[in-house]
């Protein structure tokens, strides 16, 4: 689906044709959509195509008068609650007055663009406006970093009582969450430091200081999945070891009561036996059994309990 956004003074609005300073969003295009920007724009056409594979890293490159810049941005799939969180490319095309982005499906942060959320955005600054897409997902890589950690909280809260799996699966899926956005996160370093270095001297100072404030961002972005993996790293080794303690709890208790319970069996087969055993005759027999078993059940319960392996 193509679409065309050009800022007026009434705000973003659609238009419908390839007019000079607008902005055309590609997402999820058709072989007929690709073919008609290739030959309207003699863009290359793996330009187009590279941003539509997930797997995509983010990179500058530039060919027949156009350039490619490939960012990649995080994504919440509200359907996937086992990695909710994870990254897909966007890439930027700058050919002739327009700025062309390209991505399998709508990511939010080019959401915040179309429902005008980015301030002093204008689709006729391409240059600012590849900045503030920077920014705006190195933000939202930040805000998903702290959901991130906020959910590990959650899940912490509950280790003292796990005997089970669920809460280790959840720590995993995101340690997942956190390589993906680490990854991303760095490769996107490596891009914005190569056009850092290719369009610095050509940018007005205010460009240059929200370049700055990205690269900042960005690295901040690092350190904070960094330091939230070694964290989450550490707490699975813990919750491993405390899932497997609390298991060695219950099969030790399990196995005093196992114990205790045999006593009782033991002292009625010895006067189940078909030999004489003392006091069979006597009419106090069962109440001897009975007692017999209740003081070394008594007896059995006080041993394990001052040995605390109940």
């Amino acid at each position: 689906m193509i679409t065309i956004y050009k800022s007026t003074s009434e705000g973003l609005l659609t238009v419908d044709d390839f007019v000079a300073g607008s902005w055309v969003h590609v997402s999820n295009p058709s072989n007929q959509e690709l073919a008609l920007l290739v030959e309207r724009f003699g863009i290359p056409l793996d330009f187009l195509t590279d941003p539509l594979d997930p797997d995509e890293r983010a990179r500058l490159e530039t060919e027949d008068g156009a350039r490619l810049i490939v960012v990649r941005v995080p994504h919440l799939d509200s359907w996937a609650d086992e990695i909710p969180v994870t990254t897909l490319p966007i890439g930027i095309i700058l050919v002739g007055d327009l700025v062309i982005t390209v991505s399998a499906i709508d990511a939010e942060v080019i959401g915040d663009f179309k429902q005008e959320r980015v301030r002093n955005f204008a689709t006729q600054d391409r240059t600012r406006f590849i900045l503030q897409l920077f920014l705006r997902t190195t933000l939202l890589f930040l805000r998903y970093l702290r959901d991130i950690n906020r959910v590990t909280d959650n899940v912490q809260k509950d280790l003292h009582r796990a005997t089970r799996n669920e809460q280790l699966i959840r720590l995993l899926n995101l340690e997942k969450c956190l390589v993906f956005i680490t990854t991303s996160l760095r490769s996107n370093a490596f891009m914005m430091e190569k056009f850092h270095n290719a369009k610095y001297s050509q940018m007005e100072q205010d460009d240059q200081d929200l370049l700055d404030e990205v690269i900042v961002e960005n690295k901040q972005a690092m350190d904070m999945a960094k330091i939230y993996s070694e964290i989450l790293s550490g707490m699975m080794d813990a919750f491993a070891s405390l899932i497997n303690n609390n298991l060695n709890t219950v099969v030790k208790t399990l196995t005093t009561i196992t114990i205790i319970l045999m006593i009782p069996t033991v002292v009625s087969s010895f006067f189940g036996m078909n030999v004489p055993i003392p006091f069979q005759s006597s009419p106090e027999a069962f109440l001897l059994v009975v007692g017999l078993t209740a003081f070394l059940c008594t007896l059995g319960i006080v041993i394990f309990w001052r040995g605390n392996l109940f």
